[in-house]
């Protein structure tokens, strides 16, 4: 049996493209005591990997070439060699970009058969945890208070806008793209969407925030994270979750403007995050989430692309705003 697998076999320099990344072959191993073979149904493509390649991500470790990319994926158990696990359970874990896996069972999650295994790559993977701990455990959001959201029509911020409505909250997303600026309104129900690419952004977003912005949740960093500290109320929260607009780059602008000034004057806590802080209480987040799923509150848009073959091309796609929601690599037909 065979192993397809997605390699890099380069780091970029400047901007990602499909050319970084090979296709290759490998027998798929056996796997050893308390140890599990997983065959992938599908796997979620990040920009926050991106940060990885170019080592900006101390959890990712230092980048390096010759091995599988990395990547959260959902399979099915085809061995295990553990009892936590058996032959036909669905899990999610850290497959990487390949059919077949092996892990220590720790390194696995069983998924309830009463989920669909693809939420566990949005709004109850990774993605959904991200949102939901970083807007209500670091933003705190209030009912009657503005959140604005960057990256707004990601995998992570379209999940973030939404919470904060079901909280209570005016929603402001910032997006790069009219039609997606559509969809948060007209779908999804964020009060009002701004696309930063227009000529006018810095005036239409002083006009969508009449009153300010209590909570931001920042996705981009760079001149969107600058534009929203402008913005920002007395006493506001900013949830620092990424900075998509430094990863594609080996010349990333400057930070914004007004800091340290803005967040003394107006008292504003800016605090980063990350999902890993929250592992302890991932299960009662998930309990939530599905909640607001099963009852349309909450809505889940994925993107998806069929076949290895395809991952390079969508992640170079997905940096350049290609993406609606969580863009996901289909290995299962």
């Amino acid at each position: 049996m065979k192993n397809q697998q997605v390699i890099i076999d380069s780091l970029p320099k400047g901007k990602l493209t499909a050319a970084n990344y090979r296709l290759a072959e490998a027998d798929v191993a056996e796997p050893g005591a308390g140890e599990v073979l997983v065959k992938t149904i599908a796997f979620a493509i990040t920009a926050g990997t991106r940060a990885g390649l170019q080592g900006s991500a101390s959890y990712a470790g230092a980048p390096q070439t010759g091995i599988v990319m990395n990547g959260t994926g959902v399979g099915t158990v085809i061995k295990s060699n553990d009892g936590s696990f058996g032959a036909g359970d669905s899990v999610v874990g850290p497959t990487g970009w390949q059919a077949y896996s092996i892990h220590k069972a720790k390194a696995l999650t069983k998924i309830p058969t009463a989920h669909q295994p693809v939420d566990y790559l949005g709004p109850l993977g990774v993605n959904g945890l991200t949102a939901y701990f970083g807007l209500l455990e670091v933003g705190q959001p209030k009912a009657g208070e503005t959140v604005m959201v960057s990256a707004a029509a990601g995998s992570v911020g379209h999940i973030v806008g939404q919470i904060a409505k079901i909280k209570g909250c005016r929603v402001v997303g910032v997006c790069g793209d009219d039609a997606k600026a559509n969809v948060l309104t007209s779908d999804l129900g964020f009060d009002v969407a701004v696309n930063y690419k227009d000529a006018n952004y810095r005036q239409s977003l002083k006009d969508a925030t009449p009153n300010g912005v209590d909570v931001y949740f920042d996705n981009t960093g760079g001149m969107i994270l600058g534009s929203a500290l402008f913005r920002m109320n007395v006493g506001g929260r900013i949830a620092c979750c990424g900075v998509v607009s430094q990863y594609d780059t080996d010349s990333p602008e400057p930070g914004p403007k007004g800091v340290p000034g803005l967040l003394v004057n107006k008292r504003i806590t800016m605090r980063g995050f990350l999902v890993f802080d929250y592992a302890a209480h991932y299960a009662e987040a998930r309990e939530e989430i599905a909640g607001w799923l099963k009852s349309g509150q909450l809505k889940a848009l994925t993107d998806e692309v069929k076949g290895l073959a395809a991952a390079p091309g969508a992640f170079v796609d997905l940096l350049a705003g290609g993406n609606l929601g969580t863009r996901i690599v289909r290995l299962d037909g």
